[in-house]
C-alpha cells in the first residue's frame, strides 16, 4: 500500500483549507534532539514518489526534499535533549511537532499526525493517523523532511564529537556508539534518562570512591 490524498480531500471536503502533516523523527536514538516536520502539500504539484522515510534510499530522500522544499510548504522544529530529559520523549516530540506547525508561514486549520495522538495543547483541528507515514502524503512528505533535517544535524555534530559514528549511526544505540561511549564517556548531546547512557553512568558513580 502506498499513500494517498485521500485524507487530505475528506479534510477539504469538510471545509478545511489548510491540511499539513506532521511527523517526527528521532525517538529512539541516544543522542540528538528529535525533530519534526510540518508541510502543506500543494495539490497541483506533489512530488512523485513520496513514501515513509525509511522505506527510501537516501539519494531518493533528498530529492524529493528538494522538490518539497520547491513546491509545498516546509517548516522543521526540534525539541532539544534538555527538553527530552526533562519532559520524556513523547512529550518531547510533540513539542517539536508543535513548534513545526508554528513555523509555518501562514497556519494550518487542519493537521494529520502521524500516529495515535494529538500532542498536548494543539489548539487546531487535527486527526492522527496510524501508520500515516505510509498512508497519507501529506505525512510521507513531513518523515521525508525531518529525516533530512535531522541527519543533516547529526553529521554536522559528528564533526564537533569525533568517534561516535553519529555521520552514519544518527545517534542511535549501534555497536560502535555504545562501544564508543563506554571508552569515550557522554557528550552534552547524549539523552542521560535513556538506559544505555543512564546505566553508564550509574555504574561510574558506583565504581568512583
Amino acid at each position: 500500500m502506498e499513500p494517498n490524498f485521500e485524507f487530505e480531500r475528506a479534510a477539504y471536503a469538510q471545509g478545511f483549507h489548510r491540511v499539513a502533516g506532521v511527523d517526527e523523527v528521532g525517538r529512539g536514538p541516544l543522542a540528538g534532539p528529535v525533530t519534526a516536520a510540518a508541510v502543506v502539500l500543494d495539490p497541483t504539484c506533489i512530488p512523485e514518489g513520496l513514501n515513509d522515510s525509511k522505506q527510501l534510499s537516501i539519494k531518493k530522500r533528498e530529492l524529493l526534499a528538494q522538490q518539497l522544499m520547491a513546491c509545498a510548504e516546509v517548516s522543521v522544529a526540534h525539541a532539544s535533549v534538555e527538553e527530552i530529559e526533562q519532559h520524556n520523549i513523547l512529550r518531547a516530540s510533540h513539542i517539536a511537532m508543535r513548534r513545526a506547525l508554528a513555523g509555518l508561514r501562514d497556519a494550518a486549520d487542519h493537521v494529520l499526525i502521524d500516529g495515535s495522538m494529538v500532542p498536548h495543547g494543539l489548539n487546531i483541528s487535527a486527526l492522527p493517523v496510524p501508520k500515516g507515514d505510509t498512508r497519507c502524503l501529506s505525512i510521507s512528505a513531513a518523515s521525508i523532511v525531518a529525516k533530512i533535517a535531522r541527519d543533516k544535524l547529526m553529521v554536522d555534530l559528528a564533526q564537533q564529537h569525533p568517534g561516535y559514528g553519529w555521520e552514519t549511526n544518527m545517534g542511535y544505540g549501534s555497536k560502535s556508539h555504545i562501544s564508543a561511549l563506554q571508552n569515550l564517556g557522554p557528550t552534552p548531546h547524549h539523552r542521560r534518562t535513556f538506559k544505555p547512557v543512564h546505566n553508564m553512568l550509574y555504574q561510574e558513580k558506583i565504581v568512583k570512591p
